[in-house]
Formats: C-alpha cells, structure tokens, sequence
C-alpha cells in the first residue's frame, strides 16, 4: 500500500536579488512529506529551512520549481487558497480579543456558522487544555500558554499541513521541553501532518518521525532521528546534530589504521585512501585492561553534567576525543586529568563519512 504524499518539493531553487547580488536561498530542493507525519526541516541560522517553508505556505514564490499540495500544484496559488496553517515564532495573537475569539476568528473568516464555530472552539481549547481560560485576553497569559491558543488558533480550520516556524524559541528551558511534548500529542491526537523549522538538534530528534538536515540551501539528508543520528551521510551532518568525535585513517585490509597507529574495525565498502571515522560519545569507553583495537589515550579534563560524566581525551597523535560516560551514584569516576586509560569503540559504531 503506498504512502499518501502531503507535501512535495520539485527542485525548488529559491533566489534573492540579481547579479553579483544574488543570494540563492534555496538550491534545487526536492522532498516529499508523507501524510500524518511530524516532519522536521533542521539546520543553522541561514541554510533556507524557512524559506522553503514560506514557499510551502504560499509567503514566498519559488525563482524555479514547484510545490505540491496532495499531489495538487500549488505553487502559483496564493496563501489564502491553500489548506495550510503557519504557527510563528511571535504567536501573532489578536490583543483586543479573548483567547476564545483569537481561536475561533479563523473559522468566522471561513464564514462558519456561530454554533460550528462555539463548538470547534470548545473543543480545540480541550485540545490544548486552555478550557478554563477562554475568557481571557493575550497578555494575561503565559508565554506557553500563548503558544497553545496560537496551535490551538492554526488547528481549529483543521488544515491538511500545519507549519511550525521555530515556535519554541521564545521559550524557557523547561516550558520548550513540556511543549514538545505537548506538540508530539498534538499531532498525534489530530492526525494533521505537521513541518516544524528548528536550529534546536534535541527538538529535532525527539519530536520528528522524519528530519530533513539542511545546509547553504541544500537538502543534505532525509531520515529518521535514528537514521540521522546514527548514519550521518558527512562530516556537517555528523556534527550538526549532537555531539561525535572525528579520527582519520587510511584503509588497511579491510579496516581503517588511524593517525595514532591503531587498527579500528570500520565499514569501509571497498573504499580505499584516507577515510573520515565519525564515533558518538557515548559509545566510546574506558576499560582497565586492553584489547586489540583499543586506543591508548590521557586523560584531559573531566566534566560532571549530573547523569553524565565527559572524559575528554587524547589519543597519542593529539586527536581529541570525548567518552561520555554515565555517573555513578558518588558522581566520582576515579579519573584525574593526566591519567593513562585505554579507549575500547562500541561494535558496529564507528561509521565511515562520505565528502
């Protein structure tokens, strides 16, 4: 049974400005959203994840390409005439009106009948648990408690694709890590296929069924949080999302000889020359006696981050590498800086990095 597109890029290039003035926002696209899904575009400031979402919603006309909407071409149509809602970063909630009135002005533009209307409101405040403060005005809100009126606002129309512009960013730590739960039930409970914009990797991973990393305008990998995480297509994305560490080697037989003169095991696929090894750290331990294919390495500093402890190390060619090891109840791991340890790599973890 196939999978029903809700949104699809067609090589969509996106440029601003002529000439030597020129900024290619966007460069050449191409992606299809799966219906029902919880779709992330992620990538630092300025690598076009916003601008192919404002292409999407209508705010920006592709230089080339095409946007699709349900196998429907939308990419001429203008915002207005597309079943598509945006959430943004500042809420853009009406200060005059109550919360109930901000929720249900979409629908009164639809021209929906005042009963379907008090009743779709009802039942979006349920949604997002404001049942209780329908009568209050904006500013007698909480920053999240803001941000739930404007979801709840963007899916009473019940819209085909809710897009979500860094909503979370204005938020504190603590109110940004209940909202993502809170977006997570959300689209569950709606069933709404859902795009989200964020620079924030933990958002990412932890919310999406699907990332799409972005960088420079280009789509650089679509996958799962796990296939993102664990299978980095290259050395940006391998970075960008969490924290790895990074050895060189030439192949040797079949396996990678690092700088240091150890022999990992590494799916080199019939590569051949100086490789790129990427290793996540908490796959990387310390262990009391060595083993072929352990590292000999000093121990350089040591940070406490409560469950966590980061060992940061040294390998004997002065790469730097990072073991993340979990604390245990003294909080006291019994390394010291200048200490001598061996570094043993999980089976099966260290992965091989494309340009």
């Amino acid at each position: 049974m196939s999978i029903t597109t809700a949104v699809e890029a067609r090589d969509v290039v996106k440029i601003y400005g002529k000439g030597t003035q020129a900024v290619h926002a966007l460069n050449g696209v191409s992606l299809s959203i799966r219906a029902g899904e919880f779709f992330t575009l992620l990538g630092p400031s300025g690598c076009g994840k916003t601008t192919l979402l404002r292409c999407i919603a209508g705010f920006e006309t592709p230089t080339s390409g095409a946007i699709l909407l349900s196998e429907r071409d939308i990419t001429a149509a203008p915002p207005n005439q597309r079943p598509v809602n945006t959430v943004f970063q500042s809420y853009a909630l009406f200060p005059h009106m109550t919360v109930a009135e901000n929720v249900g002005f979409g629908l009164q533009m639809q021209g929906k009948r005042r009963v379907e209307v008090a009743s779709t409101v009802s039942r979006m405040l349920a949604l997002v648990k404001l049942d209780t403060l329908a009568d209050r005005k904006p500013q007698q809100l909480s920053g999240g408690q803001q941000q739930r009126v404007a979801l709840a606002r963007a899916l009473a129309p019940a819209p085909e694709v809710l897009l979500l512009d860094e909503p979370l960013s204005a938020l504190d730590l603590k109110l940004r890590k209940e909202m993502q739960g809170e977006l997570k039930r959300l689209q569950h409970e709606t069933g709404i296929t859902f795009v989200f914009v964020t620079h924030d990797q933990e958002e990412a991973l932890t919310m999406s069924d699907r990332i799409g990393v972005m960088q420079s305008g280009n789509l650089l990998q679509i996958g799962s949080p796990r296939d993102i995480y664990n299978r980095p297509v290259n050395r940006f994305v391998a970075d960008f999302i969490g924290e790895t560490n990074f050895l060189t080697g030439t192949v040797e037989n079949g396996s990678v000889r690092l700088r240091s003169g150890e022999v990992v095991a590494a799916p080199v696929d019939g590569r051949s020359g100086t490789l790129t090894l990427t290793v996540r750290p908490e796959q990387v331990r310390i262990v009391a006696e060595p083993a072929p294919g352990d590292l000999p390495a000093t121990v350089r500093d040591i940070t406490y981050f409560g469950t966590d402890t980061h060992c940061q190390l040294q390998l004997n060619d002065g790469t730097q590498v990072v073991a993340r090891l979990q604390s245990p109840p003294s909080g006291e791991t019994g390394l010291e800086p200048g200490a001598l340890v061996n570094l043993r790599l999980t089976q099966g973890a260290v992965q091989v990095l494309g340009d």
